[in-house]
């Protein structure tokens, strides 16, 4: 056994020897580098001088603002000249007199006195003489006629406009199917309370215009409970149906929808 490991161990032995050279040339070697680069010399370098930095502070001058242009001077207005008033004479025309009234007097001629007429008796007569008649009419002047007044003209009777149509009687239509439909369908809120216990069927009549609003809803059967009636109508006052047509006109509809309001299991 002593044997077998000196031969072992005995070749191992120059092999130290060689890698110890080589590690004491690699670090001469190194020494050597660094001695020598030990003995160079830096180059010298000269010294710059700089001169100081002369600064010089300038004023700017700003450019004056130019000053606002002067108001011309407005013209004095003269004052206006007072213009000549004529005077006008006003002129007060007279009116004419008024027509005279002439009155024609018509004469009359008199009549002639009778002689006396002798007489056997020697008996003073006494002259009978007639009364002159002398009749004056007054004639009235012709009367003047007077203007008519002036009547304004009647103005034509009003244009009555004719009596807009008759509004169409509302159709009696089924919902949903080929009947009308709804655009916005009734939702009522209720629950088991208001339902007391039990199923309840409601019937409600429904009449709406020509654009679906509905205008009048009734109860045609109740539930029994007011205050559940209460409820739906307001659901159904709060809904719309899509418009019903008919040839592409549009009707007013009446409809019967039921209500059948279950209890709910949830409660």
């Amino acid at each position: 056994m002593n044997h077998s490991s000196a031969l072992n161990t005995a070749p191992s032995t120059p092999m130290k020897k060689k890698i110890i050279t080589a590690l004491v040339a690699v670090l001469i070697g190194h020494v050597g580098v660094l001695w020598a680069v030990g003995q160079i010399k830096s180059p010298e370098f000269k010294a710059i001088e700089k001169e100081p930095l002369k600064v010089r502070f300038v004023k700017i001058q700003q450019s004056p603002k130019p000053l606002p242009p002067k108001p011309k001077a407005e013209p004095k207005k003269q004052p206006p000249v007072p213009k000549e008033v004529k005077k006008v004479e006003i002129v007060k025309k007279q009116l004419p007199p008024p027509p005279k009234k002439v009155e024609k007097v018509q004469q009359v001629k008199k009549a002639e006195t009778p002689k006396p007429v002798a007489k056997a008796v020697d008996v003073p007569t006494k002259p009978i003489l007639n009364s002159t008649i002398s009749e004056s009419k007054v004639v009235k002047p012709a009367a003047v006629a007077k203007p008519l007044p002036i009547t304004p003209p009647t103005p034509p009777a009003p244009v009555t406009p004719p009596a807009p149509p008759a509004p169409a009687s509302p159709k009696n239509v089924s919902i949903g199917g080929s009947g009308v439909q709804w655009s916005r369908s009734p939702k009522p809120n209720y629950n088991n309370k208001d339902l007391d216990g039990q199923t309840r069927t409601i019937v409600v009549h429904i009449e709406a215009n020509e654009k679906g609003v509905v205008t009048s809803a009734r109860i045609s059967r109740s539930s029994g409970l007011p205050e559940l009636d209460e409820k739906i109508l307001r659901a159904v006052r709060s809904s719309k149906f899509k418009p019903y047509k008919e040839n592409g006109v549009a009707y007013p509809i009446s409809a019967d929808q039921p209500f059948e309001l279950t209890l709910n299991p949830r409660g």
